[in-house]
């Protein structure tokens, strides 16, 4: 027996008679009223006057006469013609000198008015059965739509997690073992809460999930779903925020509904920047419809039964612009840092995302793991897709170590623009220019070795002087900065002693290493301490939108005058130690730069055995 279509109801619902007695009441409004008789009346009756009728009644003329309605006369005549006239009102068939039994004439005199009142009810109440049928199908619709209906504006936007198409564990999460460990304990929390309470330790009520962009916050949460047995809400903080006054506050109140009545469980808020940050910074003040929804969330949190097991978790990569109130314990008792990861973590992240993708078998992980110092794990990931792409490109069946190689500078730098035509002078002025960054990097002390020097073009660059770090670093020295403006200089530089002149392919460096000395001067004390003193002078706030801006000059003129003066010593003094450095090797930027108009790339090893 097969199976009836899913499209087709299997029982028709009273909607369905509903439409039909509507579109038969219509039907007999139009058929029964006067438009039907309106036409057959033009197109079949010739109306002449009432003396012309009784004329040709009396000379025996008709074969029936008809009066409705005590108005209107209809007659026929004996070749089929039809015929009406009106007579006056009140004028009997006695009157009219209808009743003549000298004239064979069949007389009858018709009754209709009470069909007219059917008729004018039937006129009067269609319109309002169909407004009632339209009524009834919008809501049968919104009902249909659920709470993406024009009647669900206040219902929660949130999405259950589903375990079969989310089948995300701890164990597809690599470098981030202490977030892991925090979020480990809150699954087991759930899962097992008399062990806590025995020992009079309390469910967490929020955790706030802190990490730069790709770091793995959204993924963290799926996999608290994944391994969490209870049910999981997920949504985004720029959904509770709609143009209507008041419709994020009842979204948190519906979610909150929505939770309790499922407890226990989770609610996941992602981006909760969007709603979270600090109040009375909006142009709305405490009406602010932003602030209503924080509002709310704040009373939610802090409102919850002890019995109550519903957590939070939220995630941001701002928590500098959150407010005050949603941050204190009671709320979110446990933020969790999740960082750029080291060395160590990358290369995990790397053996997770390569597990379904075939590579070559001189593929070295941990190689590629060095050379992304800075990279988030979806930088890592999406460094992997490109070089599948490029390994199906090239119709290879593994994934090489030089796909990956070709992946991490594209995601890097930029790809390669190899059709941009550039003339030989403009060349040269590029390899010396490279050169020039990469010498006056390498005969300096703490800045970071050279990985490869390259004159094809790459995004918005014309050549490319990669330094990379050997180990990961989190602290930066004043004489590494100093060093880091000395191999910035080296492009203009070389470009001037080689050239006479220079070009504005610097004017990037220039503002690097403007920004470099300003920061150490004016934020991190590095200037002068006789003149200046270690005190910040460029404090920065956040606005209402999470954008820094500077709060305005908290010194004196003469102050600005002395920043600006060290400020130019730090950048001229990098330049004079530039100028010694490319002048004493000037014989070797020559032999590297004709190389590398040769070579186009340069890497690590052959740049090294320069100076061996």
């Amino acid at each position: 027996m097969k199976p009836a279509p899913k499209n087709l109801p299997n029982k028709k619902s009273p909607f369905h008679y509903l439409f039909i007695v509507a579109l038969v009441l219509a039907g007999l409004t139009f058929f029964q009223g006067g438009t039907l008789d309106k036409v057959l009346g033009e197109k079949k009756f010739e109306s002449i006057a009432i003396s012309e009728l009784l004329t040709k009644y009396r000379a025996n003329k008709f074969e029936s006469i008809e009066i409705i309605n005590g108005q209107k006369i209809q007659a026929k005549d004996k070749e089929g013609k039809l015929y009406q006239a009106i007579k006056e009102e009140g004028a009997t068939v006695k009157d009219l000198g209808l009743n003549d039994p000298s004239i064979k004439t069949e007389v009858e005199v018709k009754d209709n008015s009470s069909q007219d009142f059917w008729r004018s009810l039937l006129i009067g109440i269609a319109p309002f059965l169909l407004l009632i049928m339209l009524l009834v199908f919008l809501s049968r619709k919104a009902g249909n739509m659920g709470d993406s209906g024009p009647f669900g504006f206040g219902k929660s936007k949130a999405k259950t997690y589903n375990k079969e198409k989310h089948a995300t564990k701890f164990a597809d999460i690599a470098g981030a073992e202490e977030a892991k460990e925090d979020t480990m304990e809150l699954v087991d929390f759930l899962k097992n809460p008399k062990k806590y309470q025995k020992a009079g330790a309390k469910i967490p009520k929020g955790i706030l999930m802190v990490g730069a962009p790709g770091t793995g916050k959204t993924m963290m949460a799926r996999a608290i779903a994944g391994e969490a047995d209870v049910p999981f809400f997920s949504v985004s903080g720029s959904e509770f925020v709609e143009m209507f006054v008041g419709v994020g506050a009842s979204r948190v109140r519906d979610l909150f509904k929505t939770a309790k009545r499922n407890a226990p469980a989770i609610i996941f808020i992602d981006e909760i920047d969007a709603i979270g940050k600090q109040r009375g910074g909006g142009s709305g003040g405490g009406h602010d419809e932003r602030e209503q929804t924080l509002n709310q969330i704040l009373t939610e949190m802090d409102g919850f039964e002890s019995e109550s097991a519903v957590i939070v978790i939220a995630a941001t990569n701002r928590p500098d612009v959150l407010d005050k109130a949603l941050l204190r314990p009671g709320r979110f008792d446990r933020r969790v840092q999740i960082d750029l990861p080291d060395m160590e973590a990358r290369t995990k992240i790397l053996k997770v995302h390569v597990k379904n993708k075939k590579l070559a078998k001189d593929v070295d992980l941990k190689a590629i793991a060095s050379k992304t110092v800075g990279f988030s794990g979806a930088d890592l990931e999406n460094i992997l897709n490109e070089a599948a792409i490029a390994s199906v490109k090239a119709r290879r069946k593994t994934i090489s170590q030089e796909n990956l190689d070709d992946a991490v500078e594209k995601v890097s730098i930029g790809a390669a623009r190899k059709s941009r035509r550039i003339t030989d002078k403009e060349r040269a002025i590029i390899a010396h220019h490279e050169v020039g960054h990469a010498l006056s990097g390498h005969f300096t002390k703490n800045c970071e070795p050279v990985h490869k020097i390259s004159i094809v073009s790459r995004g918005g660059a014309l050549g490319v002087t990669w330094f990379l770090p050997e180990e990961d670093t989190y602290l930066n020295s004043e004489a590494k900065m100093k060093d880091e403006m000395v191999s910035l200089h080296g492009g203009r530089i070389a470009e001037r002693l080689m050239f006479g002149q220079t070009t504005t392919g610097a004017s990037n460096d220039l503002e690097r290493i403007t920004a470099i000395a300003r920061s150490m001067v004016m934020t991190y004390g590095m200037g002068d301490a006789q003149k200046i003193g270690p005190v910040v002078f460029n404090k920065r706030n956040r606005g209402f939108a999470g954008i820094d801006f500077e709060s305005g000059k908290e010194f004196s003129e003469e102050t600005a005058r002395i920043i600006d003066i060290e400020v130019q010593k730090l950048v001229l003094e990098a330049e004079d130690r530039c100028v010694d450095i490319l002048t004493t090797h000037r014989p070797l930027l020559k032999q590297i730069s004709a190389d590398l108009l040769t070579k186009e790339n340069i890497s690590k090893e052959e740049f090294l055995a320069y100076f061996e």
